[in-house]
């Protein structure tokens, strides 16, 4: 005979809903920071070769660190919230229902593992290669 499975109340289908739409929002985030600073380096980098000057694209260079560290916060908030989102849909969680305190999460999701992501690293570290290139390239011509 077989074990009846747990059901999950339309309580905390609104829960992991709730949920869900945070962790939504936090990827829309992550892909508008992107498109930011896609342009930006563009500009930056625009300028650079413009005006010859390896000093512009050096602001390129601060412009995407700066966007790598704000990406990176995004990505460990979904993270996090996915943890929350993982402990609310278990049968018989002791999440409370509705609740969005992500504290228990907070310390499974290093800051410095995300900032390494494969994703982040693949996006950000050849956009500031190409930049140092840029920069490189200008300072060396001058």
């Amino acid at each position: 005979m077989s074990q009846p499975q747990p059901t999950i109340t339309d309580h905390q289908v609104k829960h992991l809903e709730m949920i869900q739409a945070i962790v939504t929002r936090l990827g829309n985030g992550s892909f508008l920071i992107k498109g930011w600073t896609m342009t930006l380096a563009g500009v930056f980098l625009g300028f650079a070769a413009n005006r010859s000057s390896w000093r512009t694209a050096g602001l390129a260079s601060l412009s995407i660190l700066g966007f790598w560290l704000l990406d990176a916060y995004y990505l460990r908030q979904e993270r996090i919230f996915r943890a929350l989102y993982e402990a609310a849909r278990q049968p018989g969680t002791s999440v409370e229902l509705f609740s969005m305190d992500v504290r228990p999460y907070i310390s499974a999701i290093r800051w410095l593992t995300v900032v390494k992501s494969q994703t982040l690293v693949n996006f950000y570290g050849v956009l500031s290669l190409v930049n140092l290139a840029v920069a490189a390239w200008w300072f060396f011509r001058s």
